[in-house]
């Protein structure tokens, strides 16, 4: 029987913040964390050409991007943080809600990054 892998949570590897939030979800779930300087051309190729405005969760089959790509890295933590997660879709213009969320964190990550941080990959090399 072949296991499949863990999903691929693609992240800003030069950003303190996408790091802190792909190490917490790592250290949630079962991924396999890629940042942006990492990327294969098999992976680069699934993702959309202005991949680099947020972060990305690569399945077998499915590419999820932006609000998208955290709610279900969220849904699929070992965590009580998943239920709360399932229950959002069940709202009505989530997806809305969701992409708003996300942009007006993304857009402010320098500012979240002084609350939680952490040394980007890429600027450790």
């Amino acid at each position: 029987m072949t296991k499949t892998p863990p999903p691929r949570l693609v992240y800003d590897d030069d950003c303190g913040f996408c790091t802190w939030c792909a190490e917490y979800a790592d250290a949630r779930g079962a991924f396999e964390l890629v940042g942006f300087e990492e990327l294969s051309p098999d992976q680069l190729a699934r993702l959309p050409d202005d991949y680099e405005t947020c972060a990305h969760l690569l399945t077998q089959d499915r590419v999820y991007s932006c609000g998208e790509a955290l709610e279900e890295a969220v849904a699929r933590l070992e965590t009580p943080d998943r239920f709360v997660a399932r229950a959002f879709r069940r709202l009505p213009g989530h997806g809305r809600l969701r992409e708003w969320g996300y942009r007006a964190v993304a857009d402010n990550r320098v500012l979240f990054g002084k609350v939680a941080s952490r040394d980007p990959p890429a600027r450790q090399q």
